[in-house]
C-alpha cells in the first residue's frame, strides 16, 4: 500500500497555514508531525480526514484520490481528533452501537480491537464519568469499526497518564505490525518512539527531523 500527500494548502483570509504539505508512507510505517501550538498540524488532520476542505492538493491511497471519493475516504481512514467526538450521555457500548453492529461489538470485544483497548472494562460506563484516558481509548475504538489501514492521530497521548499511554501505544505497535500506517500528530517523547520519520510543521511547509531521543534539541528546532 502506498500513501501520498501532494501539495496540500490551505489559508484563512491572508493567513496562508499549509503551503504544500507532501508526504509519502507504506504498510507498517508512523509518520511523526511535530511542532509548536497553532502551526498548522490540527488543519492537516482535518483536511486528510475529510472534516473541511484544503485550497489544493490530494490525498492518495495506491494513487486512488480520497479527496475525489468521500466514501472511499471514509472505508480507508481513521481519524481521531484531539477533542474526542463521543457523546457523554451515552455508555462505551452505546456509543460503539453508532459505529459497529452488535454482532460486530462482541466479536472486537472477545479479540479485537475493543479489547486491546481494554474497552470491556468500562462499557457500561457514560462518557461524562470516564477519565480522558477511558475516552480516548474509545474514540480511537470508534475509529477503527472499518478497519482502516490508515490512521490520523492528532495528539491522541495528550493530558494521559503513563499507564494509558502505554497501552494506547502498544495498541498501535500492534496496529503498525498487522501493516497499518499511522500519522501522527505529537509533542510526547513516549509516542515518537514509534515513529519510522518525523517532521516538524514551521511557517505553513514540513522539514524533515531526526529526533534522537533529545529534548532540548527537540525545543530548539521547533
Amino acid at each position: 500500500m502506498e500513501i501520498e500527500i501532494i501539495n496540500i494548502h490551505k489559508s484563512y483570509g491572508k493567513n496562508h497555514i499549509l503551503k504544500g504539505i507532501s508526504l509519502r508512507s507504506g504498510n507498517g510505517k508512523c509518520i511523526g508531525i511535530l511542532g509548536k501550538n497553532g502551526c498548522g498540524k490540527s488543519t492537516l488532520f482535518t483536511i486528510l480526514a475529510g472534516v473541511q476542505k484544503g485550497d489544493k492538493g490530494d490525498f492518495l491511497i495506491n494513487g486512488h484520490s480520497l479527496f475525489k471519493n468521500t466514501s472511499y475516504l471514509h472505508q480507508n481512514v481513521g481519524f481521531v481528533p484531539q477533542v474526542t467526538p463521543l457523546i457523554e450521555e451515552l455508555t462505551a457500548y452505546d456509543n460503539l452501537t453508532l459505529w459497529y453492529s452488535g454482532k460486530q461489538i462482541k466479536k472486537e470485544l472477545s479479540g479485537g480491537v475493543l479489547k486491546m483497548l481494554g474497552i470491556n472494562e468500562f462499557l457500561k460506563t457514560p462518557v461524562s464519568k470516564m477519565s480522558e484516558g477511558m475516552k480516548k481509548r474509545l474514540a480511537i475504538g470508534c475509529a477503527m469499526y472499518t478497519r482502516p489501514p490508515v490512521l490520523l492521530l492528532d495528539e491522541p497521548c495528550a493530558a494521559l497518564d503513563i499507564e494509558c499511554k502505554v497501552r494506547i501505544l502498544d495498541y498501535l505497535r500492534d496496529y503498525k505490525s498487522r501493516g497499518g500506517s499511522i500519522l501522527i500528530s505529537s509533542h510526547d517523547p513516549m509516542e515518537m518512539e514509534i515513529c519510522d520519520e518525523c517532521h516538524i510543521m514551521k511557517s505553513g511547509v514540513l522539514h524533515e527531523y531526526d529526533y534522537d531521543g533529545n529534548i532540548v534539541d527537540l525545543v530548539n528546532a521547533l
